[in-house]
């Protein structure tokens, strides 16, 4: 049994200082036993806890670690930068250069905006939005996130397109009813909501490849529906790429599916494991943003140089030839002998995939719509999550959530991460 006392001495301590132990929710591992694990170090796909277990990490903080831990490149370039400050609330040569980067290699942006954060790059894109087309409304889908924002921090109403319905205390219900929240893969309810909203609607959000509660693939018609409908009804598409941009291909899920939205957002790799967001459109749309026009959004660190070395250090290895071929095999092979080897015992278990995100999802049914997952499955990865860090692997701690696979994981990693899933999965479902 792999010993958490240091990690659980830390926890109790944090929960003097912050609300629930930690400074994001789904940290406190309510979701799954034990304390959290509190992390000292990372190097490539392994990370190592304050009681000194090591393990090998498909979370990667989230998405942003695309490269590993402490990769070589981010870690040298960050250091060369904080050697000359950490912020200065001006701009900065290393600024224009991550935004060229991004720009010459990214087909459907013409101008970008960084900020800090991937829900500040959602809350700046919704302004937009609303300042270009002078209307309040948004429409969203149900099972994906956007980050906290007060109006998309909510969930359906009863009905086929209805008003949303605040998800978090805080949010004013007027908030909540400037959001049209339907369900994902639902052409009537998209088709209901563009007829009955259309007139007020400024704005479409959706991940295009919902990947923050379950991995929900859509079929690439349904996007492309949803753009026509939007197009139709002069109303923005803005896709959140937060997770998917720039983890499925250097243009995201823009790239991989050829459908142009509106706005993008973006977030986690766009900043090396910094903190950084960023929103970009065409450069009319991007026109209405202060200075040049009425939309006001500003930030003190946004740009900041420590940020953008590190961005560009990352993505500049993204662009390699062959990067994210390399990276999708082994995900799609990773996923396959999960699969199989479940299919073997009779178990029931999925593991969807695309680009380098896999989820493991206990169903025999394609999911697309967050109301198809069965909450009931959830002890399931209760007792697989347990007993994975058991064996030296690390996962978010929730089912809902997706895994990843960095650069950084070898062959090895794989095969000991299988070894473990195997064996986790039998105790699983064998007790």
């Amino acid at each position: 049994m792999r010993k958490r006392e240091k990690s659980a001495a830390l926890f109790e301590e944090a929960k003097k200082y912050f609300p629930g132990g930690v400074n994001s929710p789904v940290r406190a591992f309510k979701s799954v036993s034990g304390p959290p694990l509190f992390i000292k170090k990372g190097k490539g796909a392994r990370m190592e806890d304050e009681d000194g277990n090591v393990y090998i990490d498909f979370c990667c903080s989230w998405g942003p670690l695309i490269l590993g831990h402490d990769n070589e490149r981010v870690r040298a370039f960050v250091l060369e930068t904080v050697a000359n400050g950490t912020s200065f609330g001006t701009p900065t040569a290393l600024g224009n250069k991550l935004g060229k980067m991004i720009l010459d290699n990214h087909s459907y942006i013409e101008k970008i905006r960084f900020v800090s954060s991937g829900t500040e790059a959602v809350m700046s894109a919704i302004r937009l939005a609303r300042g270009v087309t002078g209307k309040s409304k948004v429409i969203k889908f149900e099972g994906c996130y956007h980050g906290h924002v007060d109006s998309l921090l909510v969930k359906a109403g009863s009905g086929l397109a209805t008003f949303g319905e605040s998800t978090s205390a805080g949010i004013p219900e007027s908030f909540a009813k400037e959001t049209i929240v339907i369900p994902l893969n639902d052409r009537e309810a998209l088709k209901a909501a563009f007829e009955k909203h259309a007139d007020q609607t400024a704005c479409v959000i959706i991940e295009p490849i919902p990947a923050n509660n379950g991995l929900l693939l859509q079929d690439k018609s349904f996007l492309e529906c949803l753009r026509l409908h939007c197009s139709k009804h002069n109303v923005l598409l803005i896709f959140d790429e937060v997770i998917s941009g720039f983890r499925v291909g250097f243009e995201g899920a823009a790239g991989h599916y050829g459908i142009q939205p509106d706005i993008m957002t973006f977030g986690k790799i766009i900043g090396g494991g910094m903190p950084v967001g960023a929103y970009g459109a065409n450069a009319e749309i991007m026109s209405h943003i202060a200075p040049d026009g009425p939309v006001y959004q500003a930030g003190t660190l946004s740009a900041n140089p420590v940020a953008m070395a590190a961005g560009y250090a990352a993505l500049e290895q993204l662009l390699i030839p062959g990067f994210y071929d390399r990276l999708s095999a082994l995900t799609r092979r990773f996923a396959d002998v999960i699969e199989s080897y479940a299919k073997q015992q009779g178990w029931t278990l999925r593991v969807p995939s695309i680009g380098s995100i896999f989820w493991l999802c206990f169903s025999e049914d394609r999911i697309t719509k967050a109301d198809e997952i069965d909450s009931a499955s959830m002890e399931k990865f209760k007792v697989l999550h347990h007993e994975l860090l058991q064996r030296g692997v690390y996962l978010g701690p929730s089912g809902y959530e997706v895994g990843f696979i960095s650069a950084a994981h070898t062959e090895q990693d794989l095969a000991e991460a299988l070894q473990a899933m195997q064996e986790s999965l039998h105790v699983v479902f064998d007790e």
